[in-house]
């Protein structure tokens, strides 16, 4: 596929080093600094040119693209990149990155002339209610209308020593659930029935909801439902997030410093207790018992805002706690103070556009681990070498099927259940197999 990027910041980033290898990739940015780095490491072209301007796209080949991401930090720009594209290649899909929900809206309407927006704040929310709603959880997504979940657990020493230490044939795991990778210092394993979970591994599971809490429970014991969380930061994306909890019955208060900025929120969501107030004061916190609450989402602008009051909310009694990140390297010094989760905003845009790429067939993209790892989800055709096989015969090729969906129902199968044609599954990959694994399904 012949697939033109337009904006080389992270987002852009991230999507050229998801899939540069089995496309042909064309990258414009107005920053060189930004281009030099991504035509060192890959094998793309790049450009530097403004990809708002539709001589300059005309003058890239764009008339060539199968597929034009408009991604920059500015909607506009992306909009306007996005409709020269459609007039320069008309056969092209056109997608652009968005953090402005009235272009949501209007495209939802059918009168925006692109075929796909994606949202970050949208994105972001969804990931963060996702983490909520598994608090032991490192990170998860779910797949087919919700009926599957895929979620990484760290094991640590109070994990349940019925799964831990033992091999998995003789651990009584969750029904409704395939334990499809184990990542233990850095390199991934495909496990058997003679595998043992340990202390220090990352697991990666596909299953049901209701699974994905039980392995929860065995691995991170006395973690509850969550049903009353703090944000901090009433931007576009706090905001988002704090609509979404409000939607999964889950009690929110907001703090925003900004006075005009709380009314609004306070207007927009009447569910959500908000607080005109920085949330840096101790004063604050004690008096209204910032500390007692489950979990605490941070969502300021600044990542070192977020980072001191995170440690400041931790230091009050928050136990859970889940910080965006807007920059990667920050995401290593958040991690190592205790800060439970992590959500770059960027990342998981970039993941959503980053499945325009791939096969028709693919409906879904999760990257993991890095973006080292990707589950699919595909629709397996009916020409497949897999369709016909009961799944214990299957050939291991550093993937794992965790789950089919079948007329509509999501099943978890057993060794002696058969792949048919038209099955959707949710497949676990090391992201350099993805092509061969669209391939061969």
């Amino acid at each position: 596929m012949n697939i033109f990027v337009i904006g080389a910041g992270q987002v852009g980033s991230t999507v050229v080093e998801a899939l540069h290898v089995e496309h042909a990739l064309t990258v414009l940015d107005l920053d060189p600094a930004r281009l030099s780095p991504l035509a060192y490491r890959f094998d793309v072209a790049t450009i530097e040119a403004n990809g708002a301007s539709r001589r300059a796209l005309a003058d890239a080949g764009v008339r060539d693209a199968d597929l034009v991401i408009a991604c920059t930090s500015r909607d506009e720009a992306n909009l306007v990149a996005a409709t020269f594209a459609r007039i320069e290649a008309p056969r092209a899909t056109t997608v652009i990155r968005t953090s402005n929900v009235e272009y949501i809206e209007l495209w939802r309407e059918g009168r925006l002339d692109v075929d796909f927006v994606v949202s970050s704040e949208l994105e972001t929310a969804h990931a963060i209610a996702r983490v909520v709603g598994v608090p032991a959880a490192v990170q998860t997504d779910v797949f087919a209308n919700g009926q599957v979940q895929m979620v990484e657990y760290d094991v640590s020493e109070r994990s349940n020593p019925a799964v831990v230490g033992r091999p998995l044939r003789e651990c009584g795991i969750p029904a409704q659930s395939r334990l499809v990778s184990i990542i233990r210092g850095g390199t991934m394993t495909i496990p058997r029935g003679d595998a043992v979970i340990l202390p220090g591994d990352r697991l990666v599971i596909v299953g049901s909801p209701e699974s994905a809490q039980e392995w929860g429970e065995l691995l991170s014991p006395g973690e509850g439902k969550v049903e009353d969380v703090v944000v901090f930061g009433g931007g576009r994306v706090g905001a988002a997030i704090a609509r979404q909890l409000l939607e999964m019955q889950i009690g929110v208060r907001l703090i925003e410093p900004d006075r005009e900025r709380a009314r609004s929120i306070a207007e927009e969501l009447p569910g959500a207790r908000v607080y005109q107030a920085t949330g840096l004061d101790p004063d604050f916190i004690e008096r209204e018992r910032i500390g007692q609450a489950q979990a605490a989402v941070f969502a300021m602008r600044e990542d070192a805002k977020n980072h001191y009051a995170a440690t400041l909310a931790r230091v009050h009694g928050v136990e859970f706690t889940i910080a965006i990140v807007h920059d990667t390297i920050s995401q290593e010094v958040y991690e190592h103070s205790g800060i439970d989760v992590t959500v770059n905003p960027r990342q998981v845009t970039a993941e959503e556009l980053v499945r325009f790429a791939h096969d028709p067939r693919t409906q879904q993209v999760a990257m993991i681990e890095g973006n080292r790892f990707e589950v699919l989800d595909i629709t397996t055709s009916p020409s497949s070498e897999y369709v016909g096989l009961r799944f214990r015969d299957m050939p291991i090729r550093g993937a794992l099927i965790g789950a089919i969906v079948r007329d509509g129902k999501a099943i978890f199968p057993r060794s002696d259940d058969v792949l048919s044609a038209g099955d959707r599954v949710i497949v676990f990959t090391e992201s350099s197999r993805v092509a061969d694994v669209e391939r061969v399904l």
